[in-house]
């Protein structure tokens, strides 16, 4: 019997497709468990994170609703899906999210502990967890409104109406929206390529400063680029440009 997820290694990112299609990647437990273990990876190595449902036109369509039915109040305090989606949050590297089709409730939690998104025009995102009795409990009541702002976060939220790929382009909860299906992997790539030009030190710890509180600044920054000055990788880049060459050009 096959896992949840199907995972591709590659040297500078890891690629994880959800894999349940017979119930359009509704996140369950061992679906929770498996990307535990990609995170444990990717923490140990770190690397870019590319998440997709695959170009089926399904990315996640919420929480097993069977498996949430059943759970009572220390489910719930136990964190099940937010610790995930917090634990992705904090991966050492950037992650994209590669959406076709729907992220519902759940998955679009999923969706908004990545970094960066990127849709298919079929896709739509949505909580309709009040219209089942519960809060969107694992992360989009504060991720949702620092993404798009209070008030249409509100109403997404009090509302569970759906939102399409050209609106979620507009209020910028997706950085693009690609043409069509077969695009959407290749261009998730093509992000990350760019990404990976950069010195991987430098984006660890623009990612880390940038999701740090508000506290922590301008310390965090000052200490990381106090880091990066030193740097063997920043005086071979800089001397690059200087001399009008690329890095680890000939």
């Amino acid at each position: 019997m096959s896992g949840p997820l199907r995972i591709e290694e590659r040297e500078d990112r890891v690629v994880v497709t959800l894999d349940r299609p017979e119930k359009r990647n509704a996140i369950d437990a061992d679906l929770v468990d498996a990307l535990h273990g990609v995170c444990a990876m990717l923490e140990r190595d770190p690397r870019l994170l590319l998440l997709t449902g695959g170009t089926d036109g399904i990315f996640a369509a919420g929480a097993d609703i069977e498996q949430l039915r059943a759970r009572g109040r220390l489910d719930a305090l136990a964190a099940i899906n937010m610790g995930l989606f917090e634990r992705i949050r904090r991966l050492p590297m950037p992650s994209l999210a590669a959406i076709d089709g729907p992220a519902l409730g759940g998955g679009a939690e999923l969706a908004y502990a990545c970094d960066l998104r990127i849709c298919t025009p079929r896709a739509f995102f949505g909580q309709p967890e009040v219209r089942l009795g519960i809060v969107a409990g694992a992360g989009a009541c504060f991720r949702l409104p620092a993404l798009i702002g209070e008030g249409l976060a509100k109403e997404l939220l009090f509302t569970g109406r759906r939102v399409l790929a050209e609106e979620a382009l507009a209020i910028r909860l997706v950085n693009r929206v690609v043409a069509t299906p077969a695009e959407l992997l290749p261009i998730g790539h093509a992000v990350l390529d760019e990404i990976a030009q950069a010195s991987p030190l430098a984006v660890r710890l623009t990612k880390l400063a940038v999701d740090a509180p508000a506290g922590a600044h301008p310390h965090l920054d000052l200490v990381s680029q106090a880091v990066l000055f030193e740097d063997d990788e920043k005086r071979a880049r800089m001397t690059a440009f200087l001399e009008r060459r690329r890095p680890n050009a000939g």
